[in-house]
Formats: C-alpha cells, structure tokens, sequence
C-alpha cells in the first residue's frame, strides 16, 4: 500500500509538471551551481589612500528589488576563482546567509594574489595615522567607503567575518572602524604571533615548518597563481626528518628562494623574510610586540558589534581568540561582545558535514550546522537587517563543554560562580587537594629520545588532531610525570583558564616546560566514533583536554630570557588556555608534566644560548630535570 502512495505521489508530481506553461524543466538548483544561479559577479581595483590598489570581488543577489548588507571578508589567501565569469561554489559565511541574500565581498589583502604593494607578515597598526599612512585599519576603513558608495543595492550596512587569518582581518576591521561597520565576528583569530600559530609562550611551533614560505616568499607584482612552494620533506616521518636535521639553523636552506624552485621574477636569493623574521628575534622584542593586535582592542568603538568564535581544541589559534574576546570585554565593557566556544578544531564550526569530532572524538552530529543556522546567521541579520539593538536574543557567552558534551549560556565569561581549586603534584604520581610534604621527582631529558607529541607515523602541514588525542603513549614514557586524582565521586566542571605553577630544577641551564590536562576515561566505556583510529580504543581513553609549553628562558619575561642557574628551585608558571570541560564522575583527572615535546616543538638545547636558532650541534645536550611536589595546578571550578 504504501508503495502505490508513493507512485501515486510521483505521478501526480509529473502530472503537474507536464501541464507547466514551460516546455523546459528549469536546471536543478544545487550547492554546487547556487551562486551562479543567483547572484552577479564583478572584480573591481578598489583605490587605497595611497594609490595600491586592491583586487575585490562582489557577489551581488540577482533579485535587485530590495537593498541588503554588504559582508566582507579580506584574506591572504586570495579570493579565486579570478574571472568574472567563475563562480566560487558557496558564498559568505555560510549557507544560510548565502541563501538569505547577501552582498559578499572578498578582497585580496595588500601585496597578496592579485592586490598591488608589498606583504607584511601581521603588518603593524599605525595609530594616529597622517596623510597617506596605511596600514590595514586604513586599507579596511578605505575598502569599506569605497562598497558603500559604490555598490548597488546596499542598505548601508557592513559585516566583516573570517577564520584564521581572515579572522585577524575581521579584528582590525574594528580598530578605528567605518561607521558603516555595524557587526565582526572574529574565529580563531591571530592575536599575536608570539602566542599563536607559530610560537607558544616563546617556543617555536617546529610543526608548522613547512607553512613558513606561505606566508615569506617576497612577491611585488599582482599574481593568479602560486608564487611560492612548500618545501618537499621527502618523508613520512617527520619526527625521524627533524631529528636528523638537528639544530634550527639546519633548516635555513629551505628557505632560499632558489631552493623552492618557486616562479619569481627576479633572480637574485633572497631569503624568506618571515622566516628570517622569526631566527633574527627570538625574544618578545619590538618587532613581534608591534605586530600584536590584542594591545589594541580599547580602539573598538561601540558602534560595533562582536562575535567572537573559536575552537576548543584549535591547535592553531585559542590564545587569539580567547584574548580578543577578553581584550573587547576589558577595555570597552559597554559593547555588545559575545562570544562562541564549540568542540571544534581549527574552522570546524564552519563545516558541512553532519559528523562533529576531533580526531577520535566524537562529540555529537549536526553541531556545526545549528551554529551556522541558528547563531552566526541570528547575528549578522539582527544587526545588518534587524533594528541592531544590544537585545539579539543570543547569550553572551554560548560555550560548549566537551565533557559532559552539551552547550551552556552564561552571562560572563568566565562563569561568575567559579572558584579556584590547587591540585599538588603529590609523590607516588598521585593528584590531590591535600598539600603533601616537599619531595622532588626527578626525570633524565634525553636530547636524542625527546617525547613525540603524537604516536601516528606521518608529516602533516599542520597539527590537529592531537589535540584530543589519547595520551597513554607518553603516560608510559621514563621522561615523562604523571599525577592523577582517584576516580571521581562526582563531577568537576572546569570552566576558565588553568594556571600550572610549578617549582623546578635542571642540571642545565635551558628547558622546556610542558604542562597537559587529561581527562582518563572509565575502563568500561564503549566506542561510539566509527571514524576512531582502529587502534584506538575509548577504555581507559587518556583524552587531552590541554596542553601548553613555557620556555623556560622567559619565565620571568618574554621580552629578556635569562638562564636557570644549574640545580637551583626555580619558579615557573605556564597559563594554559580556558577550558569547558567536566570530568565526570567515575573518571580521573590527570596531570602530565615533560620537557620535550617533538616536533610539535624545537628541541631545547637544555643549555642555554642567546639564540636557540644559531645554536650549534655541541649546545644539545641531556639533562636531568626536578619538579618538586609543592608545584599546583590552578583551575576555575564551576560550583
């Protein structure tokens, strides 16, 4: 019976089809032709202040019977396909505006593809800028008047939005913004490239090598394609690649220009200037402390409105995020600024796919989705369509906690019912409230065995995955601490920031710090994630909740590293990122402690040497290392 419904339903459906006034069936609208089914496409040369000019492409709804908002996002990664005729497959943010019917605007940021001048690496704000002084404020501020005088059909309202990169772009579009700026939504924004991306509380992100040429390869003329190469590690094992290789300065020949056989015009070698940036300052100096945004966000005028989003478990950008967030709340604490924490890594809230996990872990279906849906689309229409008051109808701070797996709203962040709770680093590896009498640990840091941050065999562009990984095979390794609390009796809501403060010693004069946060699950728990390594297993699963390292040369100052004095109780504190997680009932809490971490990071010398980039193969050596029991971990506790 049911069947003859159905035939009967797909009769009557073509019945109706053929008694049409139009003889052709319209070609189906899908994803893959939406865009060029209904909007218009122009590229434009929009005039800077100083004359560069800057490649933009508008997609314009077809429909011109009413005026809409203009969205806009400005990127280093070029904004193809070039040609007004090629169609990217999505516009905007996300389906839903793409569908509502938007202005979407992508521009090629300054000295990037097919934009006129020169890149600056994170270029430095200029403030109280004079004549024609740019900088990408300006180059933003310039954008938007021109789209606004220029563009049919706008209401007069922009929206600024990106991921990453563009993400920084959408938080500069803030500072000293056009009054037709009326909402940003920064996601995982760089902040500071001391803190982000590329270093760690001082520590160079040796993972991210072979990104260093994206981002240095000196280009002066507009271009449609790649000018620059990735460099060829000729393996799969990049542990094995970066052991081999040795010291840092090892690592300068791949960036030469010749080298990267890339197709720049000019012959002459010239080395990559980020990455002559980076072994040049190894310090916090001026250089890096310019490029910073977050010293800025007092420059964000009430007249805009902030949502800021990130990942949990974004191994590339949590610092700037969380930071811009705070630094809007900090300095002007009259704006609407909101912010959106989800169990995503790097973008994952921006998917498509129905499936929500981060490496093994799975954390539910359809999460990304109903953000873009019922969040980031609610934002922007409220205040580019809507009246734009500060009642929106959103949370101000919509957070995601990956232990108990569910989402919560809070008025502040953090919580304003948070406590904070000590956990000593006790003997006999144990966790505990109770402050046990002063003893030490002791552990050998083995300078040709360091501690690889991931078991999986493999050279990837950048990390991800480890984020959540199991962390059993360090648990198992000589030179690497454990302590860990009894299974829980209830539930511990950790909600904020972690601060590990921990009195050290070494026989050296150098190291590296790092401090991981695992949640240990029951022996008894059963897989649901059928995309999990084959391997792997959720029994006794060693989740990583966070992590984080201090180099240990700028404990006491970024800015001027100094070394430990051999075998002296030495203060060092590392603040890791904010967390949303409950370890429940009948799992434990876990602290593990090491020195290496390879090669998410450089190896440390463990002697120290005025710049770890120029140091020789005779500064590595092995040391002994010392964390004594009165070391806490510090955490913000949800009562």
């Amino acid at each position: 019976m049911k069947l003859l419904v159905r035939l009967s339903l797909c009769m009557a459906v073509a019945f109706l089809s053929s008694c049409s006034k139009t003889k052709t069936a319209p070609k189906k609208v899908t994803e893959e032709n939406y865009v060029a089914q209904h909007y218009s496409k122009q590229e434009v040369k929009i005039p800077m202040r100083d004359g560069t000019l800057l490649h933009t492409t508008i997609y314009s709804p077809k429909d011109t019977s009413k005026k809409y908002p203009i969205l806009l996002q400005r990127t280093p990664y070029s904004c193809r396909p070039y040609g007004a005729d090629t169609f990217r497959k999505r516009i905007g943010p996300n389906s839903t505006l793409m569908k509502e019917g938007n202005i979407v605007v992508y521009q090629d940021v300054r000295g990037r593809w097919m934009s006129e001048g020169v890149y600056d690496n994170m270029r430095a704000y200029i403030p109280n800028k004079t004549g024609k002084q740019t900088d990408e404020t300006s180059d933003t501020y310039d954008t938007i008047d021109w789209l606004v005088n220029n563009v049919a059909n706008n209401n007069g309202n922009v929206g600024t939005w990106g991921i990453s990169y563009p993400g920084h772009y959408t938080t500069v579009s803030t500072i000293d913004a056009h009054p037709a700026l009326k909402a940003a939504s920064p996601q995982a924004c760089i902040g500071d490239f001391f803190f982000d991306d590329f270093h760690h509380n001082g520590a160079f992100m040796l993972s991210y090598f072979r990104a260093i040429s994206l981002f240095g390869t000196y280009k002066d003329q507009p271009t449609d394609s790649a000018w620059y190469a990735f460099p060829d590690m000729k393996t799969k094992d990049q542990y094995q690649f970066f052991l081999d290789k040795g010291p840092l300065k090892n690592l300068n020949s791949y960036f030469k220009y010749d080298h990267l056989d890339t197709k720049v015009a000019h012959t002459e070698q010239v080395d990559d200037f980020f990455w002559k940036e980076i072994i040049e300052h190894p310090n916090y100096d001026s250089v890096w402390q310019r490029k910073g945004l977050i010293q800025h966000l007092d420059k964000v005028p009430s007249t805009v409105a902030t949502m800021v989003v990130g990942g949990w478990f974004d191994a590339e950008d949590l610092y700037g995020p969380l930071e811009t967030y705070k630094g809007i709340e900090r300095h002007q604490p009259n704006n609407y600024n909101t912010m959106v924490f989800g169990p995503w890594d790097h973008g994952g809230w921006a998917s498509s796919s129905a499936t929500n996990a981060v490496g093994n872990y799975y954390f539910g279906d359809s999460i990304s989705l109903k953000f873009q849906k019922n969040i980031e689309s609610k934002f922007f229409n409220h205040f580019l369509k809507g009246d734009g008051s500060k009642n929106s109808g959103l949370p101000e701070a919509y957070v995601y906690d990956t232990g108990k797996r569910d989402w919560k709203s809070f008025d502040t962040w953090p919580p304003k019912e948070v406590v904070s709770q000590s956990f000593y680093l006790a003997p006999e590896q144990s966790l505990t409230r109770k402050a046990p009498a002063v003893d030490k640990v002791n552990f050998v840091s083995d300078i040709k065995h360091p501690v690889p941050y991931s078991e999986d065999i493999k050279t990837v562009f950048t990390p991800r995955k480890y984020m959540t990984d199991d962390q059993r095979f360090a648990a198992r390794r000589p030179d690497v601490l454990v302590f860990e609390t009894p299974v829980l009796e209830q539930d511990l809501q950790l909600a904020g920031d972690i601060v590990a403060k921990l009195n050290v010693a070494t026989t050296g004069t150098a190291a590296d710090w790092v401090v991981k946060v695992i949640d240990v699950h029951p022996a008894d728990m059963e897989n649901d994630n059928k995309n999990m390594q084959t391997h792997q297993k959720l029994s006794n699963y060693h989740m990583m909740v966070r992590s984080e390292v201090m180099r240990g040369r700028f404990r006491n100052s970024f800015s001027k590293p100094e070394p430990f004095v051999p075998n002296k109780k030495t203060k060092v504190s590392i603040t890791l990122q904010d967390v949303f997680h409950t370890v429940k009932k009948g799992h434990k809490l876990q602290i593990q402690v090491q020195s290496t971490w390879f090669p998410l990071i450089d190896l440390n010398p463990q002697t120290y040497v005025d710049n770890i980039y120029k140091a020789d193969e005779k500064d590595f050596k092995t040391q002994t290392h010392t964390v004594f029991t009165d070391s806490t971990i510090e955490f913000k506790v949800l009562q």
